[in-house]
C-alpha cells in the first residue's frame, strides 16, 4: 500500500511505525510543513496505561520515551497560601520536541519517508492508495470537503495560554491567585531535568482587568511571574515570541466531525477530535488513534470497511473522555462554584470535576457523599463501574 500522512505529529508519525512494522513493503511518506525541530508545545502529559500500550505494539519506540520522560505520582493545590497535596497515580511529562525526535528516527529507521518543510498547496493531494489527515484542527485535507466531515467547533469561555520554566515541579502542580480582579491559576508539570509546561488559564473579564490582553511578552511575562511568585520559586516564565509581540492568550476549540473518512482519505489526531487539555489527554488519543487505524487497516481487507471500523471504534471509545473533558472545562469556567471550599475538599472536587453530576449536586454534599461511598467497598466498586458509563450515555444522548 502506498500511504500518504500530511502532518508530523505524534499520530501520523507512530501510525507510519505501525504500518511499516506490520509490512515493510508498505510506501510511507509524512509530510510536514515545518522545518524540523521547530515545534512548539513545551511538554505533553501521559499515563502508564499508555505506556503499557506502546509497549505492545513497538517496544523500542517506547522504551525511548520511557527513558526520556519524567514521573510523578503526586498532585498539589496552593490555594490563598494552603498547600494540599494528594497521592495518585503515576503519571509521566515528555518534551513534545523530544517525542518528535525519537518518533522521527524510528520512523525513519524502518523505511518511513519523513519530508520537512513540505507544505501542500489548497488543491494538492498527495498520491496515494491512503491518504491520512494528521495535520491538527486546522486540517486543510479536511476543510476540502468540509460538507462532507460536518467539522463543529465549540470555543470555551476561558483564555489560556501554555508557558515554559525553567522551574521543574516534582508533582503536578495546581496554584490559584486570587485578584481584584477574579482568579488566575496554573497547570505545572515537569517534562525533563530543566523545565516544565506552565498552562496559565483565567476568565477573560480576569484576562482584561489586569490588563494581560494588551501587554507585549515581556511585561506579560513578569506580570505572571509575580502572580506565581511562591510557586514558581524565583524561576522564569519563557515565552514563545518575540518581545515587542503580546503573549499568545487563546480560546481552547473542541473540534468534532460528523464523519472521519471520505474515500481513501481519513482523519487522525487533532484533525478529528480535540479534547480538553486540562485533562492531559491529547497526545494519549492522538497515539491510540494512530494504534487503531493500523489495526482496523491489518485486520480487514477492504479500505472503506476498515477506515468505517476504524472510526466506530474510536468514536466509541471517546465517549467517555470527551465527556470528562467538557465537564473538567466547564468546572474551571465555574470555579467561584468550589474555590471556597476548605482546601482539601476543593481539591477532592478538583479530582471530581470529571463526573456529570457534579455540576447539579451543591460541592459540599457532593464531597460529604462521595468520601461516603469511598469508604464502602461494594459502592466504590459500583461508583467505578458505573460512572463511565453513565458519562458516555450522556454525552452520547448530548
Amino acid at each position: 500500500m502506498k500511504v500518504a500522512c500530511v502532518g508530523g505529529g505524534p499520530a501520523g508519525l507512530y501510525f507510519s511505525i505501525l504500518m511499516k512494522l506490520q509490512d515493510p513493503s508498505h510506501d510511507i511518506t509524512v509530510y510536514e510543513r515545518n522545518p524540523a525541530g521547530s515545534t512548539y508545545g513545551w511538554g505533553v502529559t501521559y499515563w502508564a496505561g499508555l505506556l503499557d500500550r506502546l509497549t505492545a505494539h513497538d517496544p523500542e519506540s517506547a522504551r525511548a520515551i520511557a527513558e526520556s520522560s519524567v514521573r510523578w505520582s503526586d498532585g498539589t493545590a496552593h490555594v490563598g497560601g494552603v498547600t494540599t497535596t494528594h497521592h495518585g497515580d503515576e503519571g509521566f511529562g515528555i518534551g513534545r520536541h523530544r517525542l518528535l525526535d525519537i518518533l522521527t528516527e524510528r520512523a525513519r529507521s524502518l523505511g518511513v519517508r519523513v519530508a520537512f518543510e513540505h507544505e501542500l498547496g489548497p488543491d494538492d493531494v498527495p498520491d496515494a492508495d491512503l491518504v491520512v489527515a494528521a495535520d491538527g484542527i486546522n486540517s486543510r485535507l479536511r476543510e476540502r470537503h468540509a460538507d462532507h466531515f460536518g467539522a463543529r467547533i465549540a470555543v470555551g469561555r476561558n483564555v489560556y495560554t501554555w508557558l515554559g520554566t525553567t522551574r521543574v515541579f516534582d508533582s503536578f502542580t495546581f496554584s490559584f491567585v486570587e485578584t481584584e480582579h477574579g482568579w488566575i491559576w496554573c497547570y505545572a508539570y515537569g517534562f525533563s531535568d530543566d523545565h516544565s509546561t506552565c498552562v496559565v488559564e483565567c476568565a477573560p473579564e480576569t484576562w482584561t482587568g489586569l490588563g494581560l490582553d494588551a501587554m507585549n511578552e515581556a511585561d506579560g511575562l513578569r506580570s505572571l511571574e509575580k502572580l506565581f511568585a511562591d510557586v514558581l520559586d524565583g524561576h522564569p516564565l519563557i515565552g514563545r515570541a518575540q518581545a515587542d509581540d503580546a503573549v499568545q492568550w487563546l480560546n481552547f476549540r473542541t473540534l468534532t466531525n460528523d464523519t472521519w473518512h471520505r474515500g481513501d482519505l481519513v482523519l487522525l489526531g487533532d484533525a478529528a477530535h480535540t479534547t480538553h487539555y486540562s485533562i492531559g489527554a491529547g497526545t494519549t488519543l492522538a497515539l491510540e488513534d494512530a494504534v487503531a487505524l493500523a489495526e482496523a487497516l491489518r485486520t480487514t481487507p477492504e479500505l472503506p470497511a476498515a477506515l468505517a471500523r476504524y472510526e466506530r471504534e474510536r468514536r466509541d471509545a471517546l465517549l467517555s473522555v470527551q465527556s470528562a473533558a467538557r465537564h473538567s472545562a466547564q468546572w474551571y469556567e465555574n470555579l467561584p462554584r468550589y474555590i471556597h471550599l476548605p482546601p482539601a475538599q476543593m481539591f477532592a472536587l478538583l479530582g471530581q470535576r470529571h463526573s456529570p453530576l457534579l455540576p447539579y449536586v451543591p460541592p459540599q454534599l457532593y464531597y460529604r457523599i462521595d468520601r461516603a461511598v469511598e469508604r464502602l467497598d461494594g459502592l466504590r466498586r459500583l461508583k467505578r463501574r458505573l460512572g463511565p458509563r453513565v458519562a458516555r450515555a450522556l454525552h452520547a444522548r448530548r
